[in-house]
């Protein structure tokens, strides 16, 4: 179903033309995920969320057409990257928070052989504790070198 849904999403889209949104005082800017290796578990995804209001807000979880979607964070211990489950992001008023490779990101879990492609649309439910549910659409792009290191192959 995930593979249609974005294939038809697809044709509409493409990652030339990637979409702010707005829900309340948050601004969600440029949701995007990494394509993945064929044999992959999982992927990630990453945006940016800035709060320009003066009441602070958390993401409290992402919804998607995976078996499980999860907030992380990457910790580093030495040369090894260790990924910490988050149970919500605090945006403060005036921050800006970035989800990227090597930080804070969303990971697709489950992918059972259906990789994530360059060209894909994963449409999503960000899940905020006030300001509530805003519909977001990843676009799925080319993994380049500097994301390589991201790749989530072994989650």
């Amino acid at each position: 179903m995930r593979t249609l849904t974005a294939i038809a999403l697809s044709l509409f889209a493409t990652t030339s033309f990637a979409q702010d949104y707005q829900i309340a005082d948050l601004k969600v800017m440029h949701p995007v995920a990494r394509e993945s290796a064929k044999l992959a578990q999982a992927g990630a995804g990453y945006l940016v969320i800035e709060n320009t209001g003066d009441t602070a807000d958390k993401l409290l979880g992402i919804e998607a057409d995976f078996p499980r979607v999860m907030l992380h964070d990457t910790d580093m211990d030495g040369d090894v990257a260790k990924m910490e489950h988050l149970m919500a992001v605090e945006i403060a008023p005036g921050e800006t928070v970035t989800f990227e490779p090597g930080g804070k990101h969303v990971m697709f879990m489950g992918l059972n052989g259906d990789p994530l492609e360059a060209g894909e649309t994963i449409p999503a439910v960000l899940i905020f504790e006030k300001a509530g549910r805003l519909e977001v659409v990843f676009n799925v792009e080319a993994m380049d070198m500097d994301a390589a290191h991201d790749d989530h192959s072994n989650h």
